[in-house]
């Protein structure tokens, strides 16, 4: 297997871990906010964690989430210009996104660990034992996975069919 399948399969195993843990944050999201909810209306009894909990893990979701939505290439995109365009500007102009890509990726993984270096030791009111950084953590990483996954596209190529990232899409046969 040559270093390329090698990467490939290696950014398959990244973009399931990204999905698997966005989805986690999701269900513990909409597991938390009804018990908030309940505690406080019901019990009347409020929690003062829920809700803190909830942005956390909303922040993980959406910057783990959105490295592997970009991998799939499902993130937003208007693509008039493109299809008002020849083959040769098309080319550029996705050469361009991708070079805007490698800039915001690097920016978040470049200053995202500055934030994190300088929040490292502050603590959160409602988790004393949580550092200030360890929230901030998602930014850098998601950077370095939006990296990992530009190269594997800029590289490799855009994912095989048979990615996982196409299992539930409809087949010829259906």
């Amino acid at each position: 297997m040559d270093a390329k399948a090698r990467y490939a399969r290696a950014m398959e195993k990244l973009y399931v871990a990204c999905v698997g843990l966005s989805g986690v944050a999701l269900v513990v999201i909409t597991l938390v906010v009804p018990y908030g909810v309940f505690m406080r209306y019901v019990m009347s009894s409020a929690r003062s964690w829920p809700e803190p909990l909830a942005v956390l893990l909303m922040v993980v979701f959406s910057f783990v989430g959105g490295a592997a939505v970009y991998r799939a290439d499902m993130h937003m995109a208007v693509n008039a210009l493109l299809d008002a365009v020849n083959a040769a500007k098309r080319r550029a102009l996705l050469w361009a996104v991708d070079l805007c890509v490698a800039a915001t990726a690097l920016f978040m993984l470049g200053y995202g660990a500055h934030l994190v270096l300088v929040t490292w030791h502050q603590s959160i009111a409602e988790f004393p034992g949580l550092s200030v950084g360890v929230t901030y953590l998602p930014i850098p990483v998601s950077g370095a996975l939006l990296v990992c996954f530009l190269v594997e596209r800029v590289w490799c190529g855009p994912p095989p069919k048979t990615s996982i990232m196409y299992r539930d899409q409809q087949t010829e046969a259906e």
